[in-house]
């Protein structure tokens, strides 16, 4: 076999990229917190790949079409993010074999930068064909070592997809049950209304308390793992973005004064939904922007205070009342809205825009089938805004 060069910038190369990989899939896999690092290789692929995703669906005109393929980006990315780790811990260790001079046996054939690619990619998925053998100890040296980076590489992988849907499972939840207890998309005015009832109040303030528990479960999980904010929800008129505002709302609300009210639990609420996101506009580059409309009008707001005096709750009005609720919103609004832009999400109004059913009501099988219970239906739908 001729002896070829070594190549000390194809070895240094080589190295470079896979210490950039091996960091990069250590931060997004292992590391449990957040890195506020400017240059990462799965910041800069999320972002390029996001933007033109976006993009290309905006060419779609049916609306739950073009969601449901907005649901599709969040697992797909995360595989395709994989198989650029993977690319690129390949094309590392074969440019150092490269680099070190391409020092191995192969039969039928000549070395070269491709067999020593070759032989770093049947390294690193463990397959072992025999085909192109090392000959020198430092050759021999990196296909021990990639090849243990390899068997370390798939198993982080495999356990850390289990973790990823589990969380997002985990967060599906509480926006599943918020469905019949706000409605859908779920609205602060018609949350507060579904909880006007004798013993309502003390409801809320236990559905509160479980939202501050779902706040910070989100903030850490999202904040770690970024990639589950791109994850989206089973329905297309529910998502963690507008669930999220939704309860905000509500905090703001509450805080404001409503007679009766839990404002303690919504102040513990409000501080650590806030608290999310914030942060998570930051994760994502995301500053906070104006909204192009008020979301809240002086009608919808005097609506809200008339429909919840009917069912017995009282919001307290007047300037001071209404200077307050504007700075709670300046609170949030701004980052929530940018992140909701920056994900494609929309954000939910105040009160509903129209009369209609929940999620749970508007199942084909129910429906065909009869089984729909008219009672609850009234009670819970007919009755809102």
């Amino acid at each position: 076999m001729p002896h070829m060069i070594p190549v000390p910038g194809a070895f240094a190369a080589g190295v470079a990229i896979f210490l950039i990989v091996i960091w990069d899939a250590f931060e997004a896999i292992i590391l449990p917190r957040r890195v506020t690092r400017k240059f990462r290789l799965a910041r800069l692929f999320y972002r390029f790949t996001w933007s033109i995703w976006k993009f290309v669906m905006h060419f779609i005109p049916r609306p739950k079409t073009r969601e449901a393929m907005l649901g599709f980006y969040g697992p797909m990315s995360l595989l395709v993010l994989v198989g650029v780790w993977a690319v690129g811990l390949v094309l590392g260790f074969g440019l150092m074999q490269y680099g070190a001079g391409s020092a191995v046996v192969i039969t039928g054939g000549q070395p070269g930068f491709l067999t020593d690619v070759y032989l770093s990619g049947t390294t690193f998925f463990t397959l072992g064909l025999g085909d192109v053998i090392p000959r020198s100890e430092l050759s021999r040296a990196l296909v021990v070592t990639e090849a243990g980076f390899g068997f370390g590489f798939l198993a982080a992988v495999i356990g850390y997809l289990p973790f990823i849907y589990g969380s997002f499972s985990k967060r599906e939840v509480n926006i599943s049950l918020l469905d019949s207890r706000a409605g859908t998309p779920p609205t602060a005015g018609e949350l507060l209304r579904r909880h006007s009832y004798q013993y309502g109040q003390e409801a809320l303030a236990e559905l509160l308390k479980d939202w501050e528990l779902w706040c910070a479960e989100l903030m850490e999980s999202h904040l770690s793992y970024p990639v589950l904010a791109f994850f989206r929800s089973q329905h297309d008129n529910q998502s963690w973005v507008a669930s999220l505002t939704a309860i905000l709302d509500t905090c703001a609300l509450v805080m404001v004064g409503v007679e009766g009210a839990c404002e303690k639990q919504a102040e513990l609420t409000f501080a650590i939904a806030r608290h999310a996101v914030v942060d998570l506009s930051q994760v994502f580059g995301t500053a906070p922007k104006p909204l192009p409309h008020d979301r809240l009008p002086e009608q919808d707001l005097r609506h809200i205070r008339d429909i919840l005096a009917q069912h017995g709750m009282k919001l307290h009005d007047g300037e001071d009342a209404d200077k307050k609720l504007g700075e709670f919103r300046a609170m949030y609004e701004p980052y929530i809205y940018a992140l909701a832009n920056y994900l494609n999400q929309t954000l939910p109004p105040w009160i509903p825009l129209k009369k209609g059913k929940d999620n749970w009501q508007t199942t084909a099988w129910a429906q065909s089938a009869g089984l729909i219970d008219k009672k609850v239906a009234t009670v819970v739908v007919d009755d809102h805004f």
